[in-house]
């Protein structure tokens, strides 16, 4: 039993508490994944018990296979096919059990390309184009229309009812809905989000299904437990209602996916739920240095959804966290990447380095201070700032007015959508490799053709024709204000709710605005196109010895022996998003999260200014709730500086203090006495009530608490 041998007491009972239902609040860095799987081989090494009877779920297929990897070395040749994430688990079901619904064993499984490619199908057959409805706005009303789970009879019903209902439709939403259904239907297939709902349909409907996936059952794990949502929640409940013995492990205080269903509750209140429940707390952190433990401990202490406890640390003393206000974005990322240097020189290898922020458009000052630097770096979960689609769309656009090139045309015609698309690109192709000119030159020339006077390309053409006449004389950012409004680019972003790449555009914003700032009577068009493109055409290649850039939500579950956590300023970390005590609380969780990522050194920083929206830039309250004591300031803080940012504080912290209206309320179907049936699609936000799309009216209605409206079964 080599592998209960290194367990801590905490760890150990943990290991060996197999029977009812067991709560482990596991902190970080406290060997949550060293635990499980020593209670998994205990169960099947020790107890005898099958593989076949054990159920591990975890939460991504890394996770699985990292457990699964060590549970080998113990287990050589066991069938660990039950360590898997919930999406894996239901695709076994119904391989097993789709017959309940009449689905054969043949259904396939549809990746988020396959749903686009589906869709856009569905679009051609209707004859809808981008300015009637996008196909993000499609599959997020798919989405939230399958939340209820009530679709699945309608899904697995024939395939002439389902294009029945979509010609039937009020709404071209319903429309788009119904058609991708028959879609589905045609081919039995399933997305992400059918798996768990069919899963969950055939276990509730089928007695005789439930009760065997029961008794086979015999234990059940469920990893990460504080970021399930309500569906995987019924789904281990159902699952452990026979032999009673889940074991659920998890972190309140690492609840950072409520966008996207996660329920703090689910772990918070596991005991009044469940009963005698056994509640196991990890604490002891193996992974950072004590003084960053004290400053997680203070941060996440003002949160107050949450199980009480202090992480204690094993390792021995070293320096606190060290904090530094920069004037500017750039002198932020100087120091940062000076101190990258200096460590580096200190014999710590850069790949030994992660830098994390909110989102990611706050990269991109250290990008380039890494560049300049000549620092190797890679960026996880996105792309670099300069490669990203929006900011190239919008480079392309200044590179047509300053040179009209083939790519930037390309890239530019049509987006915004104006009707330029392959049949008349083919058309420019051929005249100008016929007359020797450039597309855009041709397309100039066809103007008045009766192939192009049925689009928008005149409007496009007068955008740049306009520009090219005057940029001269222009500053660049008011050139750019002026292309993002003009050229319409900017609004489609808004109205398709890209709210991450309007922030990137608000980056770039300021970056050119930083540029011209500093170049002084240099600043033309030409120079910031070529300052441009040495970020964008630097040599990447080598990666093994190179610093993480990533952000915090991608950062979860990893660590760093060295931490800088930049873009710690108000409007930003905590956004402004972040306007009430729940999604407040989020945002503190996502920040204890970014500090106990670091081993050895943690780096916070923030840079004066001004957000996007003209508001002042202050110094994170997460700073603050760290405790000053806790926390190395590299220079100090105007004393006024602070007593300001901590007024702001707490103006924002009252109004964020009235509780968010639960969102289980989306997705429900109701009725009002004068509109008729309807959706609930959204909470008012900052009031009570809810946000309601009527099947016979096109555009959504408001209502108060008080509103007569009933809910349908």
């Amino acid at each position: 039993m080599d592998y209960l041998k290194d367990l801590n007491p905490q760890q150990l009972e943990a290991a060996t508490t197999t029977e009812g239902y067991v709560r482990v609040v596991a902190g970080a860095g406290s060997g949550k994944t060293k635990t499980l799987t020593a209670r998994y081989l205990y169960l099947v090494d020790q107890l005898g018990i099958s593989t076949a009877n054990i159920l591990c779920v975890t939460f991504t297929n890394k996770a699985a296979a990292e457990m699964k990897k060590r549970i080998r070395r113990t287990l050589p040749d066991q069938d660990l096919g039950r360590i898997t994430t919930f999406h894996g688990f239901c695709v076994g079901l119904l391989k097993e059990d789709c017959h309940v619904v009449q689905y054969p064993t043949t259904f396939i499984v549809l990746d988020e390309e396959d749903k686009e490619a589906m869709l856009r199908t569905v679009f051609e057959d209707l004859g809808i184009t981008s300015r009637d409805l996008t196909v993000k706005e499609a599959i997020d009303h798919i989405g939230w229309r399958k939340g209820g789970r009530g679709y699945v009879k309608t899904l697995i019903g024939s395939p002439e009812k389902l294009l029945t209902l979509s010609s039937e439709a009020a709404t071209l939403k319903d429309k788009v809905m119904y058609r991708y259904f028959y879609e589905q239907r045609k081919c039995y297939g399933l997305d992400f989000d059918d798996l768990i709902y069919f899963a969950l349909y055939i276990l509730e409907q089928d007695k005789d299904t439930r009760e065997k996936w029961q008794n086979r059952l015999e234990y059940i794990m469920v990893d990460e437990f504080q970021d399930i949502d309500k569906d995987q929640y019924s789904l281990a409940d159902i699952l452990s209602g026979y032999h009673k013995n889940l074991f659920v492990v998890g972190d309140p205080d690492q609840t950072i996916y409520t966008w996207r269903g996660a329920d703090v509750k689910f772990i918070l209140e596991f005991d009044s739920r469940h009963e005698n429940v056994k509640t196991i707390y990890l604490n002891t952190n193996y992974r950072s240095v004590p003084q960053i433990l004290t400053a997680s401990n203070a941060l996440i202490d003002k949160n107050r959804e949450r199980l009480k406890k202090q992480l204690t640390a094993v390792r021995p003393d070293a320096r606190k966290p060290l904090y530094f206000h920069a004037k500017t974005g750039q002198l932020e990322a100087d120091w940062i990447t000076a101190n990258m240097r200096a460590i580096h020189e200190g014999g710590v290898p850069y790949s030994d380095m992660g830098v994390l922020y909110r989102a990611h458009y706050v990269s991109r000052a250290v990008e380039e201070s890494l560049i300049r630097n000549k620092i190797p770096y890679v960026l996880y979960s996105g792309v670099e700032f300069y490669k990203r689609k929006e900011i190239k769309d919008v480079l392309c656009y200044l590179r047509m007015i300053y040179s009209g090139d083939d790519v930037s045309f390309l890239r530019t015609v049509n987006e915004p959508r104006r009707g330029v698309g392959r049949t008349r690109i083919s058309a420019l192709k051929e005249f100008s490799a016929l007359n020797q000119c450039s597309l855009y030159e041709a397309l100039k020339t066809n103007l008045e053709t009766e192939l192009f006077r049925r689009c928008r390309a005149k409007d496009y053409v007068r955008l740049i024709e306009k520009y090219r006449a005057i940029f001269d004389g222009m500053d660049l950012t008011d050139l750019l204000a002026g292309i993002l409004n003009e050229s319409g680019y900017e609004d489609m972003l808004r109205s398709c709710g890209e709210e991450e790449r309007l922030d990137n555009l608000a980056e770039l914003k300021q970056a050119i605005y930083d540029f011209e700032r500093k170049a002084g009577e240099e600043v033309t068009l030409g120079n910031y196109l070529d300052h441009a493109a040495l970020f964008t055409n630097m040599d990447q290649t080598e990666k093994a010895q190179a610093v993480k850039l990533m952000t915090i939500h991608a950062a979860k579950g990893l660590e760093f022996p060295v931490v800088f956590l930049c873009g710690m300023s108000e409007g930003i970390f905590p956004g402004k998003r972040a306007n009430t005590r729940e999604r407040l609380e989020e945002e503190r969780r996502l920040c204890y999260v970014a500090f106990t990522r670091a081993k050895d050194r943690l780096y916070l920083s923030d840079a004066a200014g001004t957000n996007y929206d003209g508001s002042f830039r202050y110094p994170s309250r997460f700073l603050f709730n760290a405790e000053k004591e806790n926390v190395e300031y590299a220079v100090p803080l105007d004393p006024d500086l602070e007593e300001r940012a901590m007024e702001q504080i707490r103006k924002t912290e009252d109004l964020s203090s009235r509780p968010e209206q639960p969102s289980d309320l989306v997705g429900k179907r109701v009725l009002h006495p004068v509109f008729g049936e309807g959706t609930v699609i959204g909470i008012p936000r900052g009031q009570e009530g809810v946000i309601i799309q009527f099947d016979t009216i096109v555009t959504p209605r408001t209502f108060g608490p008080t509103a007569k409206i009933t809910y349908l079964a």
